[in-house]
């Protein structure tokens, strides 16, 4: 139906180019009587330079082309199908009649005439679907603009790219400035919207609006200037005053989806992290796309988001399974709702039952398994070592044994830097996952190629420290951590799991490379009690006046300094952002008589027994992988 109003109207537009450079070329004047006698005399013309501009229409299909998306790009077809219609008609017409019907000039006004008429039809086309370009003449037809002043942060092309955006997506906001750090733009416009000097000139912008009672917004576009640059203080005073802080979502975030909003909310995560490392998506795709994905502790934040972004990427088929019900529903749930037509199946199976495991994975042949299930509160862990065993030692084993046995190409283990000299519970028994996964690695019999990914916190995880302090905050305080000079490597959620990707398809693009753990590059240390002064300044509020920060002292197991890497490894930069670990001591990996023995006293329930065995098996591993000197292990019941 479209397409036939477009082919129609551009026939029109022919005819009328035609019979108008017929009466120009004449020189009758423009005469009711001059119109007629044009009309009459080259209507034949006329219908025939339509017809051969229709031909040429759909040789070259430009009858394809959206009008109400139409951009310079666009007028290059309008134009060549024009001119080769005037050459082919001036041709035949010479050929036939040597021109004699048709005053010379003719066919140099027509094509003048059907390129402008065109572009004027299009143009119009364009304008009636462009909202923006609707106000821009409403103080002439009388419509006022009651939309919410947004101030547009990013480089130049990106931001001509969303204000075109913005325009055709009926957001409440009407862009009020532009802040760039692209050169020569200051003193400028860029689509009716002035080019502001700097951050301190579009604050003054919303801090006059917001004295009116009237609600902004700022949007960061790309990572060129980020809310860190604006100041978090001030940026706190503006969101105690209603103004918004959005950004443009990421293609993850879209789900493929084009009528996706053009602006998300920043979680105050976001503004405090470091700006994020952004890698192509080329090998996430050519490692995804089409396989068939199994997720571990698909509800919990690692593992919810790998869920979402293999489901970006393509995955043929996705794999949840998680032991906890609400958790598991929550994510099958987005799942369903932002990618409809992925094959999906749900598992509520614990990783500690090896036979339910089997059962998953023998039904379900992932070619692909990221292991993120692991219990990973470290005060909690001390407190229950023996969960910390059964879930993150045997839990591993299981999901090795069976990725083994249904011949999945790869398993990817999810480690942390805590598993580094570990002081603590959790953290040894990652450390003994990550032996665990080794030992599969070398061992014989299996095809599946395995990965260890270490990274410290996220910010934004189920049980880190932001929650806890916005919690603490919305109370009015007191901030509390465990000491002053405690320092941790932080990351976003979305950025760990890319990066967690990037080290999967480095891995399976080299098969023949040394095994190891690869250690994500999470740039420098950062402060936790300037984390708490960034947060509280985000709140509006001023440290240690409005709310205070306590210091209560180290938990048990708690360091005050986290590594990636200790001095039994040596590492390497093996990527962007990536690093391969290795350990200096060949051969050193957990056996599985070691993992039976941690199970049994787990099982038994002693906490001070497998506490005391986890560091003796830990340090085993950490020399020669010896497992001699073990009691005796008695068989037990696996469930």
């Amino acid at each position: 139906m479209i397409r036939g109003l477009k082919v129609a109207a551009r026939a029109g537009v022919r005819v009328v180019a035609m019979i108008g450079g017929y009466l120009v070329a004449s020189g009758n004047g423009l005469t009711p009587d001059a119109i007629l006698n044009a009309t009459q005399d080259a209507w034949v013309f006329a219908l025939v330079f339509a017809a051969l501009g229709f031909a040429l229409d759909l040789f070259f299909r430009t009858d394809r082309a959206l009008w109400r998306y139409v951009s310079i790009v666009d007028v290059g077809p309008i134009v060549r199908t024009s001119l080769l219609s005037a050459a082919v008609f001036l041709a035949f017409s010479f050929f036939l009649e040597r021109g004699a019907s048709l005053p010379r000039s003719t066919l140099l006004i027509v094509p003048v005439l059907d390129i402008g008429l065109t572009l004027a039809l299009v143009l119009l086309r364009r304008i009636l679907h462009d909202k923006e370009a609707l106000r821009a003449i409403a103080p002439f037809v009388g419509a006022s603009d009651e939309r919410k002043p947004l101030i547009v942060v990013g480089a130049m092309d990106r931001v001509e790219t969303f204000l075109r955006e913005l325009a055709r997506s009926g957001e409440a906001y009407r862009p009020a400035g532009i802040v760039t750090d692209t050169r020569g733009a200051a003193t400028r416009e860029l689509r009716g919207v002035p080019v502001l000097s700097n951050a301190t000139a579009a604050f003054e912008i919303l801090e006059d609006l917001t004295d009116h009672a009237i609600e902004g917004a700022i949007v960061f576009l790309d990572d060129s200037l980020t809310p860190v640059d604006f100041g978090v203080e001030r940026l706190g005073q503006l969101r105690t005053r209603g103004v918004h802080l959005l950004r443009a979502p990421s293609l993850v975030e879209m789900g493929g989806k084009a009528d996706e909003p053009v602006m998300r909310k920043f979680e105050l995560e976001e503004l405090l992290a470091r700006p994020p490392v952004r890698l192509a998506d080329g090998p996430l795709r050519a490692l995804v796309a089409g396989k068939r994905v199994l997720v571990t502790g698909a509800g919990g934040s690692i593992g919810s988001e790998i869920c979402r972004q293999v489901a970006s990427l393509g995955c043929g088929h996705l794999v949840l399974l998680d032991n906890s019900e609400f958790s598991l529903f929550r994510i099958d749930q987005e799942i369903e709702h932002r990618w409809p037509t992925l094959s999906r199946r749900e598992y509520l199976y614990d990783v500690r039952n090896k036979a339910l495991l089997n059962e998953a994975f023998a039904a379900e042949r992932p070619d692909i398994v990221f292991h993120a299930a692991a219990l990973k509160h470290v005060p909690l862990m001390e407190r229950h070592p023996c969960e910390s065993v059964l879930t993150n030692v045997v839990g591993t084993w299981n999901v090795a044994e069976a990725a083994n046995a249904a011949d999945v190409k790869h398993m990817v283990f999810i480690s942390t830097d805590k598993a580094v000299d570990p002081p603590n519970v959790m953290g040894a028994t990652k450390r003994l996952a990550e032996a665990v996964v080794r030992a599969q690695q070398t061992g014989d019999g299996g095809t599946t190629r395995f990965s260890v990914v270490r990274f410290g916190n996220v910010l934004g995880s189920a049980g880190s420290v932001v929650p806890t302090f916005r919690a603490q905050i919305e109370r009015g305080g007191p901030v509390t951590l465990t000491h002053p000079d405690i320092e941790r490597y932080f990351m976003t959620i979305p950025e760990a799991v890319q990066l967690v990707l990037h080290a999967t398809a480095h891995s399976a693009g080299q098969p023949d490379a040394p095994l190891g753990v690869f250690v994500l590059d999470m740039g420098k240390p950062v402060k936790i009690i300037d984390l708490a002064r960034q947060l509280i300044g985000l709140y509006g509020k001023i440290p240690g006046k409005d709310i205070e920060i306590e210091v209560t002292g180290l938990r048990p197991g708690e360091k005050l300094f986290e590594e990636l890497v200790d001095s039994s490894e040596v590492a390497e930069m093996c990527g962007q952002s990536l690093m391969r670990v290795t350990d200096r001591i060949e051969g050193a990996r957990m056996t599985e008589r070691m993992v039976q023995k941690l199970e049994q006293v787990a099982r038994q329930g002693d906490n001070a027994d497998a506490r005391a065995l986890i560091f003796e098996i830990l340090a085993r591993v950490r020399t020669v992988g010896d497992d001699r000197g073990l009691a005796e292990v008695v068989p037990i019941k696996r469930a």
